[in-house]
């Protein structure tokens, strides 16, 4: 009688079973014959479908962003422009068009109803190696205006919008401009809105009852009409619209501050309305994409945070002109120095009177 095998040290499992052992033992399927996923890949497999998410979220909103964007005819090639220097240049101009503006807009936001075309703001924004600058440049400064001879720079706008207003600045500073951005009066107010407001540290109180603002002294959260207010107040200071550059200066900051903030980009109920009031109030340049929207966003954040600096151009006189009114006469030789530095993109001097 042939004797029957000894039965094996690991005898298999019945039949019946699903479960599976690889030859090191662990098991890899679960009573239901499923394959039962590592922890690791687990967190793999849900790092990757938030990865996809949030690259999709950012294509989708730069998509749409890209159609929502106002272009304007602001830069263009004519005889005797400045030669292109170091690091980029933007012209940003606070409009103060009322055209889109009601009659009850304009009472509340203290703007009147002049018909006219002006600009209440006009900032050089400098970035490269150096900076980022933000170089204000005074509305009432006395320059030359190609083909309407001497005035106020903000007068060219009115003359000639924002290609006229960009030709006067090129010419008087001899910066070639990259790109241009534009904002007005009703959409700023809708940007800070969107914000849910931004703080600002007020330095002294103020009350003026041309721009409507009424505020004291101290840090505190401004709603979009105020910080119109606190923009476009000129009279509370007694250099008058010196003051108030300084005070556009710090608002840009703010906003910079509070719109680049995690609590606004990580939050698509609070960014996807500022992105909205942001493209409806901003009007660019033709050639100036999203990328270099975004890069003029960090170089501003940049500058809210304390890298990089404020200046205004140096200023030597303020005369009044007859036919003209009181104006603004830059100090030459230290104007001279500011924009060669740029041009250059070295450190600008810092001069007395900044």
């Amino acid at each position: 009688m042939t004797t029957p095998p000894d039965p094996p040290e690991h005898p298999l499992p019945p039949a019946s079973s699903t479960t599976v052992y690889r030859a090191s033992g662990r098991r890899t399927r679960g009573k239901n014959g499923k394959k039962r996923r590592s922890p690791l890949r687990r967190i793999l497999l849900a790092l990757l479908l938030v990865l996809v998410v949030v690259v999709a979220y950012a294509v989708g909103v730069g998509i749409w962003a890209v159609g929502q964007v106002q272009r304007t005819d602001a830069l263009s090639d004519y005889s005797g422009r400045p030669a292109a220097g170091k690091g980029t240049n933007w012209l940003l101009v606070g409009s103060d068009t009322r055209k889109n503006l009601t009659k009850e807009q304009q009472q509340e936001l203290h703007v009147g109803s002049d018909s006219g075309d002006e600009t209440d703001t006009i900032i050089v924004l400098h970035y490269g190696a150096s900076g980022p600058y933000l170089v204000s440049i005074p509305r009432d400064s006395y320059v030359s205006i190609p083909g309407h001879g001497k005035n106020k720079i903000n007068a060219s706008y009115a003359l000639g919008g924002p290609a006229l207003l960009s030709r006067t600045v090129e010419q008087a500073t001899g910066l070639r401009l990259d790109h241009y951005a534009e904002v007005n009066f009703a959409g700023f107010v809708d940007v800070v809105d969107a914000l849910g407001g931004v703080e600002v540290c007020v330095p002294k109180d103020l009350s003026d009852s041309y721009s409507g603002a009424d505020f004291k002294a101290g840090c505190q959260t401004m709603n979009g009409t105020q910080a119109l207010a606190y923009a476009r107040d000129r009279h509370s200071y007694a250099n008058g619209d010196l003051g108030r550059v300084q005070a556009q200066q710090q608002l840009i900051a703010a906003i910079a501050d509070k719109a680049l903030s995690p609590g606004t980009l990580l939050a698509p109920w609070k960014l996807l309305p500022f992105l909205s009031a942001s493209l409806d109030a901003l009007t660019v340049d033709r050639g100036a994409g999203l990328l270099n929207l975004g890069k003029l966003g960090l170089e501003m954040d940049d500058i809210s945070h304390g890298d990089g600096s404020t200046t205004t151009v140096p200023i030597a006189a303020e005369p009044s002109v007859p036919g003209v009114g009181d104006v603004v006469e830059w100090n030459a030789s230290e104007a001279a120095e500011l924009f060669s530095a740029l041009r250059a993109d070295t450190t600008i001097p810092t001069f007395g009177s900044n």
